[in-house]
């Protein structure tokens, strides 16, 4: 029942829910309805698993069977319930779905709501005699009806079955592939798949979703089910992917590949065995940052690895038929060493609301510094902050603490803990949140990497002033209006002091960050950046 009221309660614009329906034994009797254009139905799913990924995310459904469903009081009041020529049973309830539809409002399918239902207790299932004869007689009914709706909208029967389940006869359909379902609260990377997942929703697409790992890992891949998002996780998908490709390649109008590992594993089939286009994203240049860990740390190992990413993300560049990079520093990167290639650079992150922030800083003490210790630039950045940088503030700023906010610190980051320096590790949205509102500053001292920075563009979002080095802000057009880069370790902390020490200047500092990203990061402006570049590859063919 809460999962049905929460859907509608969110949603404005869904008119009815319904739940997944099974057999007393557990199998799947129902997961939505789906009505051919001669009027017979099929509850799809029928007799099969219940807990294929296929079930298992919310959708639109030509229909809901009775047996559970809620719907708006004001819609059910408004077309005074069902149709009384579908009395006394049969077609009642998906007259009603179509009805509901008619009103401009969608029907949905809610996985989470499961109803053991014993099927044909109460009218039998001989549709020659008794009430369950009416079957027959009303879909006849609902037939002559809907005969203009059903002719134009719905498929012959037992076709198209990939598009009829969830109602996207009329949207084109992109295929997603990460490493792994976004961890959006723990990686920059996986927030911005997250933010370009929900716009793709937005935007009218039919969205899947591959995790090269296969893995259901919760919460993340419910949020990405409860958005309307199927994930294609677990054993038979790991070991039948190529299967399930070669069966829906028609259906497949766009591919967007995430980094060089799980472009490479997945890119070749893909273009063999369909028509889709090819999009790569480029989270960062992977050998790029890696020449340049190498410039600092010396490892020929690491220069060597470099080569085979290079190697790696040339051949995806070759094959793709457009590239995505956040950064307009890579673009030129890319566009000068593959002048072949289609770069097109796109926001990291967008926003969809910018409630207000405080620019007030007199009572707040502690610097902050947020990024995730699986990407090695951040182990590096926070030991050469808190080995050089650090001990040449403390003497002029002693009160202030140093926060480090960032999922799986290694060890060589936990011992650097102190009275005056805070090793977080993981911590909620929200409460990173409060720890921005409490934040004097940001710093961002890192000395190699790649692409746009998440931690840049989220500090700026919540209105704090920023001391970065020239990697931390490289790539984001205009950056240099509103915050100018120092990479050596004295100027950085002389910058700290500086910034630290005058509140005015502070709050100048932070105004102009948020309206940076207010003009530039926001959710209208991306999507039409991106809705162009859809068009531009074809997507209203």
């Amino acid at each position: 029942m809460i999962a049905l009221t929460e859907i509608l309660d969110k949603n404005p614009g869904i008119g009815m829910t319904g739940s997944k329906l099974v057999y007393p034994d557990g199998r799947l009797q129902e997961a939505g309805g789906i009505i051919w254009n001669d009027a017979n139905g099929q509850n799809y799913g029928r007799l099969d698993d219940r807990t294929k990924p296929e079930y298992n995310y919310l959708k639109e459904v030509d229909y809901i069977s009775g047996a559970s469903i809620m719907v708006r009081k004001e819609l059910w009041d408004r077309l005074h319930g069902f149709d009384e020529r579908f009395a006394p049973a049969y077609y009642e309830d998906t007259d009603l779905a179509f009805s509901i539809r008619k009103l401009g409002y969608k029907v949905v399918y809610q996985p989470k709501s499961v109803v053991v239902h014993f099927e044909g207790i109460s009218h039998g299932t001989d549709l020659g005699s008794g009430i369950k004869s009416y079957q027959v007689r009303n879909k006849n009914f609902f037939l002559e009806k809907w005969r203009e709706v059903l002719e134009s909208k719905h498929f012959p029967m037992d076709t198209d079955l990939f598009l009829a389940r969830d109602r996207s006869r009329n949207k084109k359909t992109i295929l997603f592939i990460d490493y792994q379902v976004p961890l959006f609260d723990q990686f920059a990377g996986s927030r911005t798949n997250y933010m370009y997942l929900r716009m793709l929703l937005h935007m009218g697409f039919n969205v899947k979703f591959i995790g090269a790992d296969f893995y259901h890992i919760e919460p993340y891949s419910t949020a990405l089910n409860d958005l309307g998002i199927e994930t294609l996780d677990g054993d038979w998908y790991r070991e039948n992917w190529k299967q399930w490709i070669l069966q829906n390649a028609q259906y497949l109008d766009y591919v967007l590949l995430n980094k060089p590992d799980p472009a490479n594993m997945f890119l070749d089939f893909i273009k063999e065995n369909t028509d889709a286009k090819i999009i790569y994203q480029v989270h960062d240049l992977h050998y790029l940052r890696l020449e340049r860990k190498y410039e600092v740390e010396g490892d020929k190992k690491v220069l060597s690895e470099a080569k085979k990413y290079k190697d790696i993300e040339s051949d995806i560049f070759s094959k793709a038929d457009m590239v995505f990079t956040f950064s307009t520093e890579e673009n030129s990167i890319i566009s000068k060493s593959f002048p072949e290639v289609n770069v097109k650079t796109v926001p990291l992150y967008f926003y969809e609301d910018f409630p207000p922030v405080s620019y007030e800083f007199e009572n707040r003490s502690s610097v902050l510094f947020v990024g995730g210790f699986a990407h090695t630039p951040n182990i590096d950045a926070v030991s050469w902050f808190c080995k050089e940088i650090l001990p040449l503030v403390h003497p002029a700023v002693p009160n202030l603490t140093f926060k480090v906010i960032g999922s799986n610190p290694p060890p060589e980051i936990r011992c650097l803990a102190s009275n005056r320096i805070q090793i977080l590790g993981f911590v909620t949205d929200e409460q990173l949140k409060q720890h921005y509102q409490a934040s004097r500053l940001v710093v961002i001292p890192l000395r190699f990497g790649a692409g746009v920075k998440g931690k840049t563009l989220e500090a700026m979002y919540y209105g704090l002033p920023i001391v970065s080095t020239s990697i931390g802000i490289e790539g984001i057009p205009d950056i240099s209006n509103v915050i100018s880069p120092t990479d050596d370790a004295e100027a950085f902390a002389k910058r700290i002091i500086d910034l630290y020490q005058f509140p005015k200047i502070l709050e100048d500092a932070s105004r102009n960050n948020r309206d940076f990203i207010r003009s530039r990061y926001n959710f209208m402006s991306a999507q039409k950046c991106i809705e162009g570049i859809f068009t531009e590859l074809g997507m209203n063919q």
